[in-house]
């Protein structure tokens, strides 16, 4: 369940931050994300067994956890923070307003309501604590990281929801427009907005420039 990866992620980013000494505002907003993607876990749950669902989704234990690559833990999180928060949430904002928009079945409506409102504080919480990052004494090496690692990162956000993903996704009907879902090409169109409507933006303010990641659009 793609709510309870993202508490569990959460939860050690906010130990994380903890364990270097942020502010206590940070790690406040990240217990409170944390608590928020429970009640979307819960949310989408009753949803999915509104839809017809039946039984508990199965859980990846290996992908509720980070992984230290680094040596140094501001390294490590910085990381974190940017792909999790600073890219993940940020897209996250207008994929969710874009299945919002033509959610009509209540129940579904309703969640989404209470997602959407939860995103835009989740990826206000990345840009906030990659701004406090920087300004630590690790700042110039943390954001020497961001730099040679964020092209790699939007290449992978590329494969996830961009025009490479497989064209057997079949179509959306009617039906499941009105229960939330969208066709995977709205996704491909809303992340390639971003570059230049927020990431260009919002990097550029703490001093990092992007470039967008090539392109194969399948015909």
């Amino acid at each position: 369940m793609a709510e309870y990866r993202s508490a569990a992620i959460t939860q050690e980013t906010t130990l994380w931050l903890m364990q270097i000494g942020a502010s206590p505002d940070l790690v406040r907003a990240g217990l409170r994300i944390a608590n928020d993607e429970l009640v979307h876990a819960e949310l989408s749950h009753r949803v999915f067994l509104s839809a017809g669902g039946v039984g508990m989704p199965l859980i990846d234990r290996e992908t509720l956890k980070l992984t230290r690559t680094r040596p140094t833990l501001e390294h490590d999180l910085v990381i974190w923070i940017v792909r999790v928060f600073c890219l993940g949430e940020t897209v996250a904002v207008k994929l969710f307003a874009n299945l919002r928009k033509n959610t009509t079945v209540p129940i579904a409506r309703r969640a989404l309501d209470r997602i959407l409102k939860d995103e835009v504080r989740h990826r206000d919480f990345g840009w906030a604590a990659l701004e406090w990052l920087f300004a630590t004494a690790e700042g110039d090496a943390l954001r020497t990281i961001v730099k040679a690692e964020l092209p790699g990162w939007l290449a992978s956000l590329e494969k996830s929801y961009g025009d490479e993903v497989d064209d057997g996704i079949p179509e959306v009907t009617a039906a499941e427009r009105a229960w939330g879902v969208a066709p995977w090409r709205e996704y491909a169109a809303i992340l390639h907005r971003m570059y230049s409507s927020e990431y260009r933006r919002r990097f550029g303010r703490v001093g990092v420039e992007i470039d967008a990641p090539r392109r194969v659009v399948r015909q």
